[in-house]
């Protein structure tokens, strides 16, 4: 069977619109992914019973699979609800239903990057600013988080990297991301081999733009520090 250029070509325009989905939605959930994460990550480190839930969270979000908790999310609050979504956001409700469930999965995940990434810095630094009269907050906020940061570029950068190849299982709720576009264009022409090999290349071109980004800021920080 010969390899069909004019389709791969044909069909780079559908899979581009896909994978510009697939970017803005894990850019998105790992934005969100990061302000969750970094509040799981702060309650973890408290010793009140909000640490409970924060760990319970955590470990409940990286011990079950992403397609369940898209389920979850894509199925289980129309039922909670009636069995409707409102009429305003029903065209949108898989976007917004795979937002979410990335987004809390990203979040238990970023908690233990942040949580390590804290962790890491000299205890000293704390109690340096507590005896100059910084508040807990105030130390957290300006001295440990700021360091904090330059052990999490590289972990957060992988994450990024993971959860973009983990939003093909969005697919599975019929949003039309990368992975979703390819199914319909094999179901148009009956070619999967070369439409998955262009959305694999489509993924590797942006898994390795993104790993190169995150190489370029770590060194800055390491010149920085």
């Amino acid at each position: 069977m010969d390899f069909r250029w004019d389709l791969v070509i044909s069909s780079v325009p559908l899979l581009l619109q896909g994978a510009w989905l697939t970017i803005k939605l894990t850019t998105i959930a790992v934005f969100f992914g990061i302000i969750l994460g970094t509040l799981a990550a702060l309650l973890r480190l408290t010793k009140g019973p909000f640490r409970y839930l924060a760990s319970i969270y955590v470990d409940f979000m990286r011990g079950t699979p992403l397609l369940v908790q898209i389920f979850i999310i894509y199925y289980g609050i129309p039922s909670i609800t009636g069995g409707q979504i409102s009429p305003s956001i029903v065209d949108i409700w898989p976007f917004i239903a795979a937002v979410i469930a990335l987004s809390i999965n990203s979040g238990a995940y970023v908690a233990e990057i942040v949580r390590a990434g804290i962790q890491a810095v000299e205890k000293g630094q704390s109690e340096a600013a507590l005896s100059l009269g910084l508040t807990p907050a105030e130390t957290m906020r300006h001295i440990i988080l700021p360091q904090a940061f330059r052990h999490i570029v590289p972990p957060l950068g992988n994450e990024f990297i993971a959860l973009l190849k983990d939003s093909s299982l969005v697919s599975a709720i019929a949003l039309e991301e990368l992975v979703r576009k390819g199914q319909i264009i094999v179901g148009r022409t009956f070619r999967p081999f070369e439409v998955y090999f262009v959305v694999a290349i489509l993924y590797l071109i942006m898994t390795v733009t993104i790993s190169r980004i995150v190489s370029i800021l770590e060194r800055r920080l390491r010149v920085g520090e």
